[in-house]
């Protein structure tokens, strides 16, 4: 390999620990942080700097976290490798020596609890790692300076202002603590020098672990160069230890997205912090945001839309000019421009709304397409079901798609009436033009343009277009 090419990328991610600061049964990069787990985030970024693998340290609740892994990473770029002993950072980089260190690439190390670090502060890191003094360094490492450094690694400087080592907390003279640049734990290492030095690292401790914060300083001791990457946002940086930590750092998170959506895009938030908005979600142009609404995952939301209070709404799709109103529910659904809907409807996996369609006052739609101009506006359930253009669904009516065993569809034809308290027994179809008297159960296939009635529903007349 020329000196001038870059070696191959591959990335570490250590997520074998349970957290026990958590306080909790779950593993700790299984907490969720704006929907997802903490996991999840780092695997997102990780994917972004285009590695030739990312091998994940896994051991509490390790089928859990490859499962959570497998939604962000294709199995063909990620390794699995086991910790099942809890000895340290440094024994947790070397679990994976077997799957890593016959390769000369460049590894990035990262930790599965620090979500927020951002692809490109991680570009940076690599690039500065490769282009130090013309031949890139042995490691290097990203650092911050915080007001508060209590509880981190100190980075101690020589008088030249280069690395020399880092001093954990609980060994730092008081000298040492009043230094406020610290160790985020994210490292760059020429990945054979990091397996040499490993072998070195010993367990002499107070907790009797291998730290992989003893490898930059083995290796400035040998002559290598160990370089510094210091970040100016210690929020990237940030790992999460406790509820409270993740409490706040979903504040900040959301804060920050709301404020993006403001001024960057024209959304109007009437309370900005009773607003619960996902960082995946995109939201148009005047669309307004009234307090306690929960927008969740990969939501989009077009333009000049009005969301009211009490409303959740997640992975779905709202269209131009739409209008939720209060305390409603949309999950894994598409809402086409100009709908209305609620309040208090039920919008359910693959529901779609046409356009200008309404749907109304405890209503609940689950699997089932309602046409243009079409409307459900009281006290009425549509299951497994397709409605076509301008028909009306009268309150009360119910499209009784399940027969104990399976389900089955409903296929209500354009400007249909359906009178109130109708039942559809699925399967069944009703053709254009249809209308059905109060309190009809229909149980047969209807023809175009008839009038029905009855339990069970039959027709009694033939429609004209004017009636």
């Amino acid at each position: 390999m020329s000196q001038f090419e870059p070696k191959p990328l591959n990335i570490l991610i250590l997520a074998a620990g349970l957290g026990t600061r958590m306080k909790s049964n779950l593993a700790k990069v299984l907490h969720r942080l704006d929907g997802r787990p903490l996991i999840n985030h780092v695997c997102r970024t990780a994917a972004a700097l285009a590695p030739e693998k990312v091998c994940v340290v896994i051991g509490h609740q390790g089928e859990d976290v490859q499962l959570a892994v497998r939604e962000e990473l294709d199995d063909s770029l990620v390794q699995f490798v086991w910790q099942n002993e809890q000895l340290g950072t440094g024994h947790a980089v070397n679990v994976a020596r077997g799957l890593l260190e016959s390769q000369d690439s460049t590894l990035l190390v990262l930790s599965g609890d620090v979500p927020m670090i951002r692809a490109e502060t991680l570009a940076a890191l690599v690039q500065q790692h490769r282009a130090h003094r013309g031949r890139g360094a042995a490691c290097t490492i990203l650092t911050v300076k915080l007001d508060d450094p209590a509880g981190y690694g100190r980075i101690v400087r020589d008088e030249l202002g280069q690395f020399e080592s880092i001093v954990e907390q609980k060994d730092a003279t008081d000298e040492e603590k009043s230094i406020r640049e610290i160790n985020s734990g994210i490292y760059c290492f020429d990945t054979t020098k990091l397996f040499e030095t490993l072998s070195h690292v010993k367990n002499h401790n107070a907790q009797g672990e291998y730290y992989l914060t003893d490898v930059p300083s083995l290796m400035r001791q040998t002559g290598e160069d160990v370089s510094i990457y210091r970040h100016d946002d210690p929020f990237e940086i940030e790992g999460i230890n406790n509820r409270a930590q993740l409490a706040e750092m979903e504040r900040v998170l959301r804060r920050r997205t709301i404020t993006r959506l403001m001024l960057d895009y024209g959304v109007t938030f009437i309370d900005p912090k009773n607003a619960y908005i996902s960082q995946r979600a995109t939201i148009g142009r005047d669309t307004v945001i009234h307090p306690n609404v929960s927008i969740e995952g990969e939501t989009v939301i077009g333009d000049g839309c009005t969301i009211r209070s009490g409303t959740r709404i997640s992975n779905s799709k709202i269209g131009h000019g739409v209008e939720i109103l209060d305390n409603c529910v949309i999950t894994d659904a598409e809402v086409s421009g100009g709908a209305r809907i609620g309040p208090f409807a039920h919008l359910r996996p693959a529901a779609q709304i046409g356009e200008n369609a309404h749907v109304g006052n405890f209503v609940e739609v689950k699997k089932s397409r309602i046409g243009r101009n079409s409307k459900a506006n009281h006290l009425t359930y549509i299951g497994d079901a397709t409605i076509g253009e301008n028909t009306n669904i009268g309150a009360g009516t119910i499209t009784c798609n399940y027969d104990g065993k399976n389900k089955h569809r409903t296929e209500i034809g354009d400007n249909v009436k359906i009178g109130s308290d109708t039942m559809l027994v699925a399967p069944v179809k009703v053709g254009d033009g249809v209308v059905s008297g109060a309190g009809s159960v229909i149980t047969k296939d209807v023809p175009p343009n008839k009038l029905v009635v009855g339990a069970p529903a039959r027709a009694i007349r033939t429609l004209k277009s004017e009636d």
